[in-house]
């Protein structure tokens, strides 16, 4: 049965680029616009237009530039920003204007001082204009996820029949258990009149944790497009994190879903966005963290190196990484000071092993890690009469 394919929306450029400390320069955002167009992103969302002159001319180049993908820009339901969206996308191969407006009671009263079927008449007025310049109209209800749903397919239906391409539901606060917004996506496909003429799409916030949960949840109940970032960076505590996205519904194959994604690029584009806007991966980050395929507990290295499948169920290779790391520390056992020891080219029995280890758990002790460099200070240590291979 061939794979439903799930479209990856990237927005690193626009929602990334929104953390406090992460402006990119034009030339900055053109490398990395290229790179993500060469991982296999279906639509990369370049900037926000209308918010200055530099953005303006970013996603004006970005248009130029990118071969594949879409090119997407933001707008609010506001005409001259959608005027301004246009002509900075006039030379996309494939545009996109990503239009819209909150929904949620909270918006309505406090963002807009307006009511619900103001907003629904602003929401069209928005997408009716957008048509006039683009076929392809992404409409947004912000804050979706604490939107109620009879409302929310209200808005949706309504936008649809405007012409609207896709529907962005947004978890703009990451306020969704992922079951709820599940829910909320299978709701709207049942109940708006029209879905079919549209793609769902999820955006999710991961203030709680659960961006990539959500986003999962959203296409396991009919979206299928996924808004995220590399490296998850994003507002507040990020979006969901594309990387982590691409490797679940391939590592799932039950779920009979997949994406374009080039997923051996994904570690290099991960170290090329934190490298370019200066925010390091946290370690014990999914998929491309520095520890994502280290192993230091004895137990799980001597796992590791009979099988490397009995501890990890992504290939390193899969995602660019080019093998799994042995680290030794004071946890670490006798196989994987044996492993190490012989990478280094050193090939001890069993008894010179026992004595090597000894001298071993001494140095670890003292030492936050071993590196190959003090290896054969160990074994000269252990006093044992060794030939390096």
């Amino acid at each position: 049965m061939s794979k439903d394919k799930v479209q990856i929306f990237d927005t690193t450029l626009r929602d990334g680029e929104q953390v406090p400390g992460c402006k990119l320069d034009a030339e900055q955002k053109l490398v990395i616009a290229e790179r993500l167009d060469y991982l296999g992103v279906d639509i990369i969302e370049a900037g926000f237009p209308v918010s200055s002159p530099g953005d303006f001319k970013s996603v004006t180049e970005i248009s130029k530039l990118v071969k594949n993908a879409t090119v997407c820009g933001l707008t609010r339901a506001v005409r001259k920003d959608i005027e301004v969206a246009a002509e900075a996308l006039k030379y996309a191969k494939r545009a996109r204007i990503h239009t819209g407006i909150g929904t949620s009671d909270s918006h309505i009263k406090y963002k807009f001082n307006s009511n619900k079927d103001a907003i629904i008449e602003r929401a069209i007025d928005a997408v009716s204009y957008a048509k006039t310049f683009v076929e392809d109209v992404e409409f947004y209800a912000e804050d979706a996820g604490r939107t109620d749903n009879e409302f929310l397919a209200r808005v949706c239906e309504a936008v649809v029949k405007a012409g609207a391409t896709v529907l962005n539901i947004p978890d703009t606060t990451g306020y969704c258990l992922p079951d709820e917004y599940g829910a909320k996506m299978k709701y709207l496909r049942e109940n708006v009149t029209g879905i079919h003429k549209a793609v769902l799409s999820c955006h999710c916030h991961n203030d709680l944790g659960l961006a990539t949960a959500n986003s999962i949840a959203g296409v396991i109940n009919g979206a299928r497009q996924i808004e995220c970032t590399i490296n998850g960076i994003g507002e507040r505590a990020g979006n969901t994190s594309l990387e982590e996205v691409v490797m679940i519904l391939r590592q799932h194959p039950s779920l009979n879903l997949d994406t374009n994604i080039n997923s051996k690029l994904l570690f290099d584009t991960s170290q090329m966005v934190s490298q370019k806007m200066g925010m390091m991966v946290q370690p014990n980050k999914a998929i491309v963290g520095a520890n994502a395929f280290a192993h230091s507990s004895g137990i799980h290295q001597d796992g590791v190196i009979k099988n490397r499948e009995t501890y990890e169920i992504i290939d390193p290779a899969d995602v660019g990484v080019n093998e799994s790391s042995i680290v030794l520390t004071a946890r670490s056992g006798r196989a994987a000071l044996a492993y190490r020891a012989k990478l280094v080219g050193f090939e001890l029995t069993k008894l010179q092993l026992d004595e090597v280890y000894q001298e071993f758990l001494k140095f670890a002790d003292e030492h936050k890690e071993i590196s190959d460099q003090d290896i054969p200070k160990i074994i000269e240590a252990s006093n044992i009469t060794i030939e390096s291979i």
